[in-house]
């Protein structure tokens, strides 16, 4: 049997400024943890590649997610087979206030073999490196899918004025929570069907390679 060689990696707790191009040890901190920084904003790799995608619709009276007519949006199916849809993140702006307090959320299903039907086109949509290729998956307002499987909820959609409540607006991190593989769908949805509520929603997303 022969002698394997051992490496040591050494660190140097604490805080200096460093000239480019010199070699430097690793960073650690008091509890011998390493310390790293982000070079860039958080999403910056995956937008400059061209994998980020948003898809923004403006929504009336969200439908309840056990109701699969009509659901949406943003509905995004993915009908590829060559990318795994990751959530990152969903924001909404109320413009008319719903006369029936309900949960906005996420729901979703599988079996979506083929496209949802009865679809209303997306309001608008776009790579988020700007100029980028389109989106694999595909991204409407509304559509009729198969059985919805689960509900996530994020915000409440309240029935306060605008004026006064600020939960109105919202952004809301879901940090690649969700994965939509090929042949599924994700939308956006409520708890209980929010009448008279009209918004814009926006969803956003990375595509991963399968």
């Amino acid at each position: 049997m022969g002698m394997l060689d051992t490496v040591t990696v050494l660190g140097e707790v604490g805080a200096g400024a460093v000239a480019d191009g010199t070699s430097q040890k690793l960073r650690l901190g008091r509890n011998k943890e390493q310390i790293v920084g982000l070079a860039h904003g958080r999403y910056a790799e995956a937008s400059k590649r061209g994998n980020l995608f948003m898809a923004q619709a403006i929504v009336t009276a969200p439908v309840i997610w056990t109701t699969e007519a009509g659901t949406g949006g943003p509905l995004l199916w993915n009908g590829s087979s060559t990318v795994k849809a990751s959530l990152l993140a969903v924001g909404f702006g109320a413009a008319v206030v719903t006369t029936v307090a309900a949960a906005l959320g996420i729901t979703g299903g599988s079996g979506q073999a083929a496209a949802p039907t009865t679809t209303t086109a997306i309001d608008s949509s776009t790579n988020l490196l700007i100029g980028g290729a389109s989106s694999a998956c595909t991204p409407y307002r509304v559509g009729t899918t198969v059985a919805n499987l689960f509900f996530m909820p994020f915000a409440d959609l309240h029935t306060g004025a605008l004026t006064v409540d600020t939960s109105n607006m919202l952004w809301i991190d879901l940090g690649g929570l969700i994965t939509v593989v090929p042949g599924c769908f994700a939308s956006i949805a409520a708890s209980a069907t929010a009448t008279t509520w009209v918004g814009n929603i926006c969803l956003i997303w990375e595509e991963i390679p399968v």
